[in-house]
Parts: structure tokens; sequence; C-alpha cells
């Protein structure tokens, strides 16, 4: 069985001896856990949680496992014509969960916006037939289970069915992606943001750090890089990564203020 991390809900593929250290634990935009690296699997994950179905919007969906699982994250449901895309994943899947999915239409494809949110990639992809799953290149030193259904992008930007488009944002992550959905909020467009743009408590604002846990900041120039690369879309509202953080009026202002305050705060 690949072990999975109990802090960061990484699943590592198969070997005899589960391993020492969780890699991406121990980059400093991580942690390792309070007790020492532990580690879990599938089957017990199954055991004592389960996958909660929450509606957003028309044709989005959060869902969230409960009781909420190492770094708490929620993946979000996009249901379109021309096939489901799953955004963001989770270390938990289970049968309830596929049959949930497949009663609105299965998943044509998954898109992660950052390595701390890989997870159990593969399980999900296989699950439904093996679909791709849509990492950006940049990040790929932190995939831990290789898998065939990996399709690394390139570049700025990868456009999707449906006018859906992978933005890379960088910040984060170098290639830390959002992904940008022209129908949502009733045709004035959405982002998915994961936690390269960050939703905040107070959700008329935004921001950014280079390592949420570890409290360091993202310098200028990515905050300004980050903010130019969704410049170009049109959105309404924001869907961050943890739930219910969303923005959902006047995102585009709420981004453009929240980098000026940024800035304003970092500046000597």
């Amino acid at each position: 069985m690949e072990p999975i991390c109990l802090t960061c809900g990484t699943q590592y593929a198969s070997s005899e001896s589960t391993p020492a250290h969780c890699l991406i634990c121990e980059d400093e935009r991580q942690y390792a856990g309070f007790n020492g690296q532990q580690w879990t699997t599938l089957d017990n994950l199954r055991k004592a949680h389960d996958n909660e179905f929450l509606p957003l919007e028309a044709d989005l969906t959060a869902i969230l496992t409960q009781p909420a699982f190492a770094i708490g994250q929620r993946a979000l449901l996009l249901e379109t014509s021309s096939g489901n895309i799953l955004w963001d994943c989770l270390a938990l899947i289970d049968q309830k969960t596929v049959h949930q999915i497949r009663e609105r239409g299965g998943l044509a494809a998954i898109a992660i916006s950052h390595p701390h949110y890989y997870t159990a990639l593969v399980e999900w992809s296989h699950a439904f037939g093996d679909i791709p799953v849509y990492l950006h290149e940049l990040d790929r030193q932190w995939v831990m289970r290789p898998d065939s259904c990996i399709r690394f992008w390139h570049g700025d930007s990868l456009r999707l069915h449906d006018g859906i488009t992978l933005i890379r944002g960088g910040g984060h992550f170098p290639g830390g992606a959002i992904l940008h959905w022209p129908a949502g909020a009733g045709g004035r467009g959405a982002l998915l943001s994961g936690d390269i743009i960050q939703v905040a408590p107070d959700m008329r604002w935004v921001s950014f750090m280079y390592s949420y846990p570890n409290l360091i900041p993202l310098n200028a120039a990515s905050v300004l890089s980050l903010a130019a690369s969704v410049e170009e879309y049109a959105f309404e509202r924001i869907y961050g990564a943890f739930h219910p953080r969303q923005v959902m009026a006047d995102a585009k202002g709420a981004l453009r203020r929240s980098v000026e305050r940024y800035l304003e705060a970092i500046a000597e």
C-alpha cells in the first residue's frame, strides 16, 4: 500500500519500506509534523473519514474531507457540458465519492494548483479511467508517485475545454496555477485559485505568501507578476483553497486593492 504523509497528505509510491522523510514537508514552505514524520494509508483514511459535497454555485461544488485531514484544503468539482474537471485534490477517495461524482457525469480531467495538493492524484485518476492530471512542469520535482496519467504543461497558460484556462501565477511555487472559469458567476467569470491567491478570512481581501505555515512573505516582484498573470481575464469571484473562503463580488477589484495593501505592508 502506498504511504500517505499524515501532515501534508501526499501519497508516495509503493516501496518495500516506509520513507524516512516526506520531502514536501521538509521543504521550507511546509513543516514536518509536531510529533515527527508519520504515515497512514488510504485504507485507514477510509475507515475514519468521509468526503462531503457542498454546493457553491451552479455547476461548482466543494468537496471536503471530514473530519479534516492533513492541510485541510477543499477540492472543487467543476461541471461542464464537455466534461467535468476536478480542481485541486484530496488524499481521500472512496467508492461513495466516486459514485457521487459519476452521478454528476464523472470526470474528464484533474488540474492541481501546486504540490501541497497533489495528495492522491494517481488514485483519483485511476478511479475515473486514467484521466489526465494537469501539473505545471516547473513543479515536476515534487511528484512523489509518478504515473502515466500526469500531463506536465508548459508556459504561462493552457486552454482546456469550454474556454477554461489554466494560468501560471507562480508565487507560492514556480508552477503555481490558477483556473479561470469564464462561465462562473453567471458568465462574469471566476478564478479557482487554491492558495496561489489566498482568500483571507475577511473575504473582501486576498493575500500571498511564499510559506503560509512558516509565515514567509512573498516578495514584491512575485506578487506583481502573479497579479499581472490574471489581469486579462474577467472574474467576479475567487474561490480559494479553504472552505468557505471565497470572494463573491468584485473579485478583480479585491485583488487589485489587496496587491496595493500587501506591497505597502512589506515596503521599507
